[in-house]
């Protein structure tokens, strides 16, 4: 299955953007206006929208995440003075210090100019997030598009920050496997090798130990193989790296994710986050709950989440409740759906949904502190265990050569 962004006409008069997984463009826009909309144009995506900023998934511009925070805190101040969009897009043209980004603008502006509004003319550049161009929609509509982009700031700071969070949190216990691997690999392809002539003369005296046996036959079957064993790993590592950029290979790879004992509960967590947060977005723009789920649940960076959460707007759309409708997605944790649930019923959902994500954030870090504080002793240990029994396969013969010497003087 592929994913296609399909732009969309509603029963209502609205013009809708969505993504629809199909094998074909054509299966897409069948099962499309077999829903009811009027499909105006099926474009293919490659990569999906798997995570806040997808900008540029393979394409020739790239904009970096700090050029594009920086970009949008500059327009809503300027908006804010009361500078029109188009001179506001114009000034930040001639003033970005990105190349990519300085591209981007200037098609804007012709678009702007042309008399297409600024959501549409972010919305043909095929590299932004739904949420983003759907919040600028809002703010148009609402004509408070200054407040909506702070509020989109301000939650894309706390979705990178997170991100950054667990990148460092995970960045030592990668240090410690890459090292440990080298250590390992040395040991048992260089330095076991080498003291092999040894082990063989102290083999014809006497026994040597079952552990000296164990890791010679295994570093000298690993020495004089080596040379086709190396191209095999790495073909079957790159034959894995190109299985999971495909949409099974991604899929299975979420599920089993989400079955890590500590790993999981975070996925599950951050996922919750950037969900409620997204959702509070748009809806402080005035966008429907619907639209706002389906804009949401598509930022996801889980597949397998994401595809859970496909059965949400069809409910809401048939007229059950908001939080009834999310228990059928079956991931939710119950306390996010009980305040959730708090929040709909008073009608302060759109505030209920800034404490859900607050909430989260913190169990987030709060479990990503558990994983991090497991998972280094854990690969210390393991390593600790397998240097030791190398360095005893090589020292142990040894060893109990010299203290068996004076034995045999006697």
């Amino acid at each position: 299955m592929s994913e296609f962004v399909c732009r969309l006409g509603t029963p209502s008069g609205e013009v809708v953007t969505r993504i629809v997984e199909a094998s074909v463009a054509s299966d897409a826009r069948v099962q499309l206006e077999r829903e009811g909309f009027r499909v105006f144009s099926v474009a293919s995506t490659t990569g999906g929208i798997s995570s806040v900023l997808p900008f540029g998934a393979g394409h020739k511009r790239r904009v970096k995440q700090a050029d594009f925070l920086l970009f949008n805190q500059q327009l809503s101040a300027l908006l804010r003075a009361g500078i029109p969009v188009l001179q506001a897009i114009t000034l930040l043209k001639a003033r970005s210090a990105s190349g990519a980004l300085r591209e981007i603008l200037a098609d804007v502006e012709e678009k702007i100019k042309s008399g297409i509004p600024l959501s549409e003319a972010f919305e043909a550049q095929g590299m932004f997030p739904r949420i983003y161009t759907a919040s600028i929609l809002s703010g148009e509509k609402s004509g408070a598009l200054d407040e909506v982009l702070l509020r989109y700031v301000d939650y894309l700071k706390r979705s990178v920050g997170l991100t950054r969070k667990l990148r460092g949190a995970l960045a030592y216990p990668a240090f410690l496997l890459v090292a440990s691997g080298f250590m390992v690999t040395f040991l048992t392809l260089y330095i076991v090798p080498r003291m092999s002539d040894l082990f063989k003369g102290l083999s014809q005296s006497r026994g040597l130990p079952t552990i000296t046996v164990v890791v010679l036959a295994i570093s000298t079957g690993v020495a004089n193989n080596i040379w086709w064993l190396a191209p095999l790993l790495l073909i079957i590592a790159f034959a894995l790296f190109i299985w999971m950029r495909t949409d099974g290979g991604r899929l299975m790879l979420h599920k089993f994710l989400l079955k890590l004992p500590i790993a999981g509960a975070l996925i599950r967590q951050m996922a919750t986050a950037q969900l409620a947060r997204s959702l509070s977005t748009l809806l402080s723009g005035g966008i429907t709950v619907p639209d706002s789920w389906e804009i949401a649940a598509q930022a996801l960076n889980n597949r397998e989440l994401r595809r859970r959460s496909q059965l949400v707007s069809p409910m809401i759309r048939e007229g059950r409740g908001f939080t009834e409708s999310l228990q059928q997605a079956g991931w939710i944790p119950e306390l996010g759906l009980d305040m959730i649930g708090i929040g709909e019923g008073s009608g302060s959902l759109r505030e209920m949904l800034d404490e859900v994500a607050a909430f989260y954030d913190a169990e987030a870090e709060v479990k990503l502190e558990q994983l991090t504080t497991l998972m280094e002793p854990l690969i210390l240990v393991f390593m600790a265990g397998v240097v030791v029994a190398i360095l005893l396969a090589i020292y142990l013969p040894i060893i109990e050569t010299i203290s068996s010497g004076p034995m045999r003087g006697r």
